[in-house]
């Protein structure tokens, strides 16, 4: 009897072990075809950390969640100001909850934060909250977005 519950646990720990495996490996699969851009309406959602700033005035970077309320706010804002400045100012969103790295990156404690970045890559501004489109265009028009 003690043979055979030492050889349904040996099978059951295995068991558990390939599962684990299986499950890594389809997260890093995942993983690697998130980090393609997918572009709605001119605002980018991605989880790729290497933007290019250079091409820009400025980068509208906000940090949220699909499933947070005041980043479900800034949604329409993001959009209106990608499509109002496409070309000025790259738009781009990353959800924290799927993949936290960019929550690291940019060292944010709650969400929605928005920073803000400048062509030579550079920080110079961040907002955490609701951000009102009427405060967003003043920061724009302060860095030269006509």
């Amino acid at each position: 009897m003690k043979r055979f519950s030492l050889i349904l646990t040996v099978l059951i720990a295995v068991f558990f072990l390939i599962g684990a495996c299986l499950q890594e490996g389809k997260e890093k699969k995942d993983n690697q075809s998130d980090k393609s851009k997918i572009t709605q309406k001119g605002v980018i959602v991605t989880n790729n950390l290497e933007l290019d700033f250079s091409k820009h005035k400025v980068t509208f970077i906000e940090l949220g969640a699909d499933r947070c309320i005041p980043c479900r706010m800034m949604q329409p804002i993001m959009k209106e100001i990608a499509e109002e400045f496409a070309g000025q100012v790259q738009v781009v969103f990353y959800d924290v909850w799927k993949d936290p790295k960019p929550a690291r990156k940019y060292r944010i404690r709650l969400i929605p934060t928005q920073v803000f970045i400048d062509k030579n890559g550079k920080e110079f501004f961040r907002h955490v909250g609701f951000f009102p489109k009427k405060d967003i265009l003043k920061l724009l028009k302060q860095k030269g977005v006509n």
